[in-house]
């Protein structure tokens, strides 16, 4: 490996003999050859597939041609070894070379010479080659291009002839890989890695030639037989293949699916040839797709290890993927034939309930899969199909006994009724009738069950919400009053975040009445509850404030705020009535549940922050400001929202994050204050100074020691200020120089972060500012004069630090900006009073000092070309980025004297282009030049 490295920089310059000395080498002993194809292979792999910013884009361009160049030398060795050697091991490290080799060689090696053949013959049936041969072979047909035709069918014969001695295509491959050693299983893999590849690029070659017909059905086996295998990396290898068959198939003619199976009596009218072919092998997948489906997100309810049915509580993002990518393949599948999908689903279903099939996992499988076609049927198959499934579902429920049996099976209608909102919307009978078995669901106690049911709810809900506030035929009130005259019903056996739940889940009906008067009434009767408790709690507290240190009370006040916060998240701005009711006395508590807090840490120290009630207190808190910002930022009427509410809200707040000590201030008066200014914009801008003084320093000196404590602190705070920048900027230019300063420095703060989020804010804020200042004339030049210099110094500070690479392109945009600045004359003001010259001509000296003392070993003129590509490439980002990470990599390389290995004169040439190209465009568009710049023939 340090060879290669030292390679990299002294080949080919410094060593331009280096692959005739390794293959003449090679020829002298078969151990020194074996251990030349590794440094060959580590060459490549270092060239080829590594080279990315670990070297310069010219440099890497030039070791890649310079292989391609000599490669014929290597070829000949490796040619030369396959032929003749004895040898395994080196056999093996010839093979492993070649295969880095293939994704960059000329294509000629590979298809005008013996080397397919050889590979195949030679090679292929050999169990120690098998595998490396069969990656060789797969790098191969991952080629795609049309001169090759022939070859390609003859790669495709020669390896299913082979494969088929070594594999007889009646192999159980499925039970072949279960008892297999780690050799075998990997030629499996490799097998799905040949296929899925060969079929994906070049299937429809095969297709056309009609004496392929049966090698290509018998490779279509082959992979029907490897996807049955129970590994999930195999599986997902061969379902890109499926996905993109079955893809493919669908968008040539999107409009022969067969006709409805209502009309088509099962007969296939008009479908197209290619789709014909396909036939029987699609139907085998859409029996796999069906039998081993993934387990979708919602699904709450699993069996566990232990062969246990309980709630699963951690996401398992694989199988969330895995899903999505089975679903979408179905569904492609069943636009192909519904009624062949329809057939495999309803015989499946029919076998769960006489018991010939009864598993949780057959169960489980079939009903995902069910709920993962939604929408791929014509609304009239899909109508009649649910109507079996559920009907077939809630008898099984009613059938088998044991609660594990009976959650598995709500847990699957539950899916299944979410999955399905069309069909509900149009069945108000099903859909009550639905919602009425969740509500029995609820009371369920089984682990998940009531979680789903919940979730289930929710997600109707939203899709049927105004279903629920009409009064649908044959019954006497809409069923949102049925809901709400039992709602203590109801929701009796839920824990309190599944209430909360509910709560935001018949919001929703709520939200979607337009008669204000009923909303209102609506509004009233569904907060009944909470507000029975909170009034009664605020009553207490009127004649004893004591009763807010009581633990109990306390946790009440905070499930009842987070019954509204999640209320208000789906009624919205009319949710304006609820909160008036309950405003100030909620402030109030704000207030004096902050004095608790605040005499607790007094007397015991900030520990105390972490006792139960301290913490219940601060909930309460939260809870108030999230409720607040949660409806602002869905409030229609700023102006309303500036006078009623935001002026009690600054006295109860702000004054009260000022005091406390810094463990005790609640970050979400940040971010509340960043959702009022980012909704009421203009209208709050008065406001900022008030806001600036109470909440900004005391902030910046909790989050500027360090970059780790108070995180949420320093998220919410520098999005304050972004959200000040955007949408009250005048406001910055209004406070005192001295404090606009510490802004400017908190900016340079955050950018300079070690947390990546707080980093992409920083840019972002700086970003606009520079934008926004730009606009300001009054206040530009003063701007750029105190500022300008200072923060070019920051961003090259963090350009150059390795931490900071994620935020290249933003650096990118942000110095193209800034030299575009000086560039076209904007900052009128003398960058440099002491000696006023030429802004630019300062500028190229200022950066590239502050360069050249940062980084002594680089020359001079590797700082000239690249100060001069930051003038010449601000107008076109992605290349100026480019340049930027360049000039990075130079400094990684650390080139000592000898400049020219850092191909200067390609990339002076490539910039004097750039320049030549920029001048041409404003050339072409009147009046970007100035008058003097402009050609003499130009000027007529």
């Amino acid at each position: 490996m340090i060879l290669v490295q030292i390679l990299k920089q002294e080949w080919p310059k410094h060593w331009p003999t280096f692959i005739s000395d390794i293959v003449g080498a090679s020829r002298t002993s078969e151990s020194l050859c074996q251990n030349n194809m590794v440094i060959l292979k580590l060459l490549s792999e270092e060239v080829f597939d590594f080279s990315s910013g670990q070297m310069t884009q010219v440099k890497a361009k030039h070791l890649k041609d310079s292989m391609c160049n000599e490669f014929s030398q290597i070829f000949q060795l490796c040619q030369f070894v396959m032929e003749n050697s004895q040898n395994a091991p080196l056999v093996h490290a010839t093979l492993e070379t070649l295969l880095r080799f293939l994704n960059w060689i000329p294509l000629g090696y590979i298809f005008e010479t013996k080397l397919i053949s050889t590979l195949v013959y030679k090679f292929l049936n050999v169990p120690m080659f098998r595998n490396v041969t069969l990656k060789c072979l797969t790098e191969i047909a991952g080629v795609s291009v049309s001169q090759y035709e022939e070859q390609f069918v003859t790669l495709f014969t020669l390896t299913m002839c082979q494969l088929k001695q070594m594999l007889p295509l009646n192999t159980n491959i499925r039970l072949a890989y279960a008892n297999g050693k780690d050799d075998e299983q990997n030629f499996i893999q490799n097998l799905s890695l040949f296929l899925c590849t060969f079929l994906k690029e070049h299937g429809q070659l095969i297709e056309k030639r009609l004496n392929l017909r049966e090698t290509l059905m018998e490779a279509l086996h082959y992979m029907l037989l490897v996807s049955e295998v129970e590994e999930t990396e195999i599986f997902k290898i061969c379902l890109e293949y499926w996905n993109h068959l079955a893809a493919e198939l669908y968008r040539e003619s999107p409009f022969s699916t067969s006709t409805s199976p209502l009309l088509s009596g099962n007969q296939h009218f008009d479908v197209p040839p290619r789709r014909q072919l396909y036939l029987p092998v699609l139907s085998k997948v859409r029996l796999l797709m069906v039998s081993r489906m993934a387990k979708p997100e919602e699904v709450l309810v699993v069996e566990n290890d232990q062969g246990e049915v309980v709630r699963e509580f951690m996401k398992d993002t694989d199988s969330i993927n895995l899903y999505k990518n089975m679903r979408e393949t179905l569904v492609y599948l069943t636009h192909l034939d519904y009624a062949d999908t329809e057939r495999i689903m309803t015989e499946k279903l029919h076998n769960q309930v006489n018991g010939t099939e009864w598993s949780w996992k057959n169960l489980n499988t079939l009903c995902w899969a069910i709920g993962s076609i939604s929408g791929a049927m014509h609304e009239e198959d899909e109508k009649r199909f649910l109507v079996t499934v559920i009907k077939d579902l809630l008898g099984l429920c009613e059938q088998k006994r044991g609660k594990d049996n009976k959650a598995i099976i709500a847990s699957n209608i539950m899916y299944i009724v979410g999955q399905y909102p069309r069909f509900l919307r149009a069945h108000w009978k099903f859909l009550k009738t639905v919602v009425n078995k969740l509500f029995e669901f609820m009371h369920e106690t089984h682990d998940g069950v009531q979680d789903m049911a919940c979730d289930t709810f929710i997600k109707i809900a939203q899709k049927c919400r105004r279903h629920f506030i009409q009064v649908q035929v044959g019954e006497v009130m809409p069923f949102i009053d049925e809901i709400l005259n039992n709602i203590n019903t109801i929701i009796c056996d839920l824990q309190p975040q599944q209430v909360h739940t509910f709560y935001e889940a018949v919001g929703y009906m709520i939200g979607a009445q337009t008669d204000q008067a009923v909303q209102e009434h609506l509004i009233e009767k569904y907060m009944l509850l909470p507000n029975q408790v909170w009034d009664s709690i605020i009553q207490q507290a009127t004649k004893n404030v004591d009763i807010l240190k009581d633990p109990e009370t306390v946790k009440q006040l905070g499930s009842i705020l987070k019954t509204n916060v999640r209320a208000c998240k789906a009624v919205g701005h009319p949710f304006v009535i609820q909160l008036g009711r309950i405003y100030l006395d909620m402030l109030n508590v704000y207030k004096c549940l902050s004095e608790n807090i605040s005499a607790a840490i007094q007397t015991n120290g900030e520990m105390v922050t972490k006792q139960p009630l301290i913490r219940s207190m601060r909930t309460v808190k939260r809870e108030t400001l999230k409720l607040i910002s949660g409806w602002v930022s869905r409030s229609n009427d700023p102006q309303m929202v500036g006078e009623n509410f935001v002026p009690p809200l600054l006295d109860a707040v702000l004054i009260d994050y000022q005091r406390n000590v810094p463990a005790a201030r609640e970050p979400e008066v940040l971010s509340t204050m960043a959702t009022i200014v980012n909704k009421l914009g203009g209208h709050i801008t008065s406001e900022i100074p008030q806001i600036f003084d109470a909440v900004f320093e005391c902030t910046l000196n909790m989050i500027n020691k360090n970059f780790e404590e108070y995180p949420e602190h320093r998220t919410h705070f520098f999005y304050l200020l972004q959200a000040v920048n955007s949408h009250c900027f005048p406001a910055f230019l209004a406070i005192p120089p001295a404090q606009f300063k510490l802004v400017l420095d908190s900016i340079i703060w955050a950018f300079k972060h070690t947390m990546r989020n707080v980093a992409d804010t920083g840019l972002q804020i700086l970003y606009t500012m520079l934008q926004n200042v730009a606009q300001e004339e009054a206040a530009a030049q003063s701007f750029y004069q105190t500022y300008f210099c200072d923060i070019l110094q920051h961003i090259f500070s963090v350009v150059t630090d390795t931490s900071h690479t994620a935020g290249l392109t933003m650096h990118a945009s942000i110095l193209a900006y800034m030299f575009n600045l000086v560039e076209e004359g904007k900052i009128t003001t003398a960058l440099n009073p002491a000696t006023p010259t030429n802004n630019q001509v300062f500028i190229q000296e200022y950066v590239a000092n502050l360069l050249k003392t940062a980084f002594p070993h680089l020359q001079d003129a590797q700082v000239k070309v690249f100060v001069t590509g930051l003038f010449s490439l601000n107008q076109d980002i992605p290349a100026f980025k480019e340049h930027l990470r360049d000039f990075l990599v130079q400094i990684k390389e650390f080139a000592g004297e000898d400049t020219s290995d850092l191909f200067l004169e390609e990339r002076e040439a490539s910039l004097r282009q750039a320049q030549e190209e920029k001048h041409k465009i404003q050339m072409s568009v009147p009046g970007i030049l100035n008058p003097h710049e402009i050609p003499e023939e130009m000027c007529d």
